[in-house]
């Protein structure tokens, strides 16, 4: 069997060119789509990792007649690796350093989104703390501007009515949501 058989997948080829091709046509056709070119370049990893796989039963049971498919493998996986770092430079996916860290450190990756999240809701509590207390504030200034300034708080309460009225008024005409968040069209 001559080299050019096994370049191209032919039998004792590793068959990664060929596959290669494909995948470097497929992300020039999807090269907008976030999704896709995550997908390839998982995909790509996990050809490198059969690869790498491949390349460790052949270095295991190495001798002087197996050097040529070593080799083959060796040029496989480097040209994988090429193809998964270009695919890689089309995703943008941003990764925090404390999720390295705890990756490197030998932790669950996961124990850093609990913490996230935790934290949130200790925030969140913390900021529904101080708005049941300034609406407590407020009903009692209410109550106590009320009992010295009647006719005053009730222009006050007028002039809150009309206002939340043309909020939401508002609001409805520029499709936001009551919160002043805008409403975002789901994906089809």
């Amino acid at each position: 069997m001559d080299s050019s058989q096994n370049m191209t997948g032919g039998n004792g080829g590793n068959g990664a060119l060929p596959a290669q091709a494909n995948d470097i046509a497929t992300a020039n056709a999807s090269a907008n789509d976030p999704k896709e070119n995550l997908n390839q370049v998982i995909n790509s990893i996990q050809k490198n990792l059969g690869l790498i796989h491949q390349l460790y039963l052949t270095v295991s049971s190495f001798s002087a007649a197996s050097q040529a498919p070593l080799l083959q493998r060796l040029n496989g996986l480097i040209t994988e690796l090429d193809n998964m770092d270009k695919l890689a430079e089309k995703c943008n996916i941003q990764v925090p350093m404390e999720v390295i860290n705890l990756i490197d450190d030998g932790k669950n990756p996961d124990e850093f989104t609990r913490d996230v999240i935790n934290s949130c809701i200790a925030k969140n509590q913390v900021t529904k703390g101080k708005t049941d207390g300034f609406k407590a504030l407020r009903k009692n200034l209410l109550e106590e501007l009320e009992q010295a300034f009647p006719d005053e708080v009730e222009s006050y309460r007028e002039i809150r009515a009309i206002s939340a009225a043309e909020s939401k008024r508002l609001a409805q005409a520029q499709s936001s949501l009551p919160n002043g968040d805008v409403k975002v069209k789901p994906e089809l």
